[in-house]
């Protein structure tokens, strides 16, 4: 199959890329444009590891086509963080102890800031199935959990989420 290119918005900007056809968002991500923090996990969708956000959604970008994204806005973690600082969400994972080997956590994340756009003020029950695409095999949940209600608590003084 020819090469195409495939246009769409990433972190806020314009971008567009030659790809092979069916190649994933996540090699794309990782491989084209050096954006790790998108992980390689376990390239099936069952982990979240390369968690990233099309128009505002949760997506797993090892099983996304690179095609489907075309014309659409991709979000990744690169893309929330500051360039001095951290984002109120990394923040809260940051100061909760969310954090342990840092595998898990740009998709956590971008689950969090999704689930937080939608429901500025989720209950545990809400945070816990927001999250359950998600594997931590570090934290036994409890921290991230914790991580996530600071950070709506931070979002929440400020006026809304960023």
């Amino acid at each position: 199959m020819k090469p195409k290119i495939v246009s769409f918005t990433l972190n806020g900007r314009p971008v567009d890329v030659m790809v092979r056809p069916m190649t994933t968002l996540q090699n794309v991500l990782r491989r084209q444009l050096e954006l790790t923090a998108t992980k390689a996990g376990c390239r099936q969708g069952s982990c979240g590891s390369c968690t990233v956000l099309v128009n505002g959604e949760p997506m797993a970008a090892c099983l996304l086509p690179i095609e489907d994204v075309e014309g659409q806005e991709v979000l990744t973690l690169e893309g929330i963080t500051p360039l001095h600082g951290l984002h109120p969400i990394q923040e809260a994972f940051f100061e909760n102890f969310a954090v342990q080997c840092g595998y898990c956590t740009p998709g956590m994340i971008m689950v969090t800031k999704a689930l937080l756009e939608r429901e500025p003020r989720p209950d545990e029950a809400t945070i816990r199935e927001a999250l359950s695409g998600n594997l931590c095999r570090c934290t036994g949940y409890q921290a991230i959990v914790q991580a996530v209600t600071d950070a709506a608590d931070r979002l929440h003084g400020n006026g809304g989420v960023s």
